[in-house]
């Protein structure tokens, strides 16, 4: 039967793309530092995981963050979370990397490009493919889709999924020299993906289907915890960019446009105005992608600039008051991790 190794553990959960993931902190120093905070002060550790017991905010200036953390992006690394220690898992990956294993997972993942291009390798309908998703594009990938990022030197994307509910199992794929035949899988809690994978590889690369290149006899494909999607055809990645002048007289007229909307992830892009959010059984992560806006709350306030990110905790007893000014566009993204069971 499947090797079904499970461990659990109340950690983060690192992204799939790195096998050994950062655990140093940004020295949030400098002229500008990354991360400034509601009192004004900077701290001596840029430490952006929001803190679930806090309400304070911490607004991190994305180019910043990349530049201070460049050498998290090269290998072995490769990668460095921003966010972990609440529901959203929030990453930057560089390159280059390549990988032979299909990652299987219940919840939904964003990828969007900010310096140079990726090929993220899918199993589509029970077919392998090829989804290239260019420098400012995004990408939806669905859940339960077996899929394999590709990532080449001198590359940065963001990556944002969802921590695992307790009952949800992980999964990895090698396929046979077909690229659909299932060669060798492995089914396990995911805690951090980052340490998870090597030992995955290595009783890979021990076992008798690595050898022969034939399937073990011990399982067929269908033995697995988590059904996979064979229905789904993925919509191609976009350029946000081409978005946003397409909806611009609608987030004129409305003040906001949604961008996703039918599944996990629910993002707006919002314009000039004020509202209000409460993060009631999730978080909620705003993107400044033109202008200000200032976000308070009855602990203070932060003012987001151009290219400024703002993790908004899992908080019912918090509203959160949003003034956004005039030439400002924000995105807001929060995911219901129960919108695919």
């Amino acid at each position: 039967m499947t090797d079904r190794r499970r461990t659990r553990s109340s950690g983060p959960v690192e992204h799939s793309e790195g096998v050994s993931p950062s655990k140093r902190k940004s020295s949030g120093r400098g002229k500008a530092a990354a991360t400034r905070y509601a009192t004004g002060e900077e701290e001596k550790s840029t430490n952006s995981s929001s803190q679930a017991t806090s309400h304070a905010m911490e607004a991190i200036n994305i180019a910043q963050w990349l530049e201070e953390n460049q050498k998290a992006f090269l290998p072995p690394v490769c990668n460095k979370l921003m966010h972990s220690a609440g529901q959203l898992k929030i990453m930057y990956v560089g390159g280059p990397n390549e990988r032979r294993d299909y990652h299987i997972e219940e919840g939904e993942e964003l990828f969007y490009m900010v310096k140079g291009d990726m090929c993220l390798k899918i199993i589509e309908k029970g077919l392998a493919k090829d989804v290239p998703i260019k420098e400012g594009e995004m990408f939806l990938l669905p859940s339960r889709i077996p899929h394999s990022p590709q990532r080449a030197e001198n590359t940065i994307g963001l990556v944002i999924e969802r921590e695992r509910l307790p009952t949800e199992t992980d999964g990895l794929r090698f396929f046979c020299d077909d690229g659909v035949t299932t060669l060798y899988q492995e089914w396990f809690y995911c805690t951090d993906l980052g340490t998870q994978l090597v030992p995955v590889i290595e009783r890979f690369k021990a076992s008798d289907a690595f050898k022969s290149r034939k399937p073990s006899q011990d399982y067929t494909q269908d033995d697995a915890p988590v059904k996979v999607d064979i229905k789904t055809a993925v919509v191609p990645p976009f350029s946000l960019q081409q978005w946003l002048a397409r909806h611009a007289s609608d987030i004129k007229s409305s003040g906001s446009a949604q961008l996703l909307g039918k599944g996990e992830f629910q993002i707006s892009v919002f314009g000039p105005g004020n509202d209000q959010i409460t993060s009631n059984g999730h978080e909620t992560f705003l993107w400044q992608l033109e202008g200000d806006s200032t976000v308070s709350s009855g602990s203070g306030s932060c003012v987001l600039h151009k290219d400024d990110s703002l993790l908004l905790p899992d908080s019912s007893d918090v509203t959160y008051t949003v003034k956004r000014e005039e030439g400002c566009l924000q995105m807001v993204v929060w995911m219901d991790q129960q919108a695919n069971k």
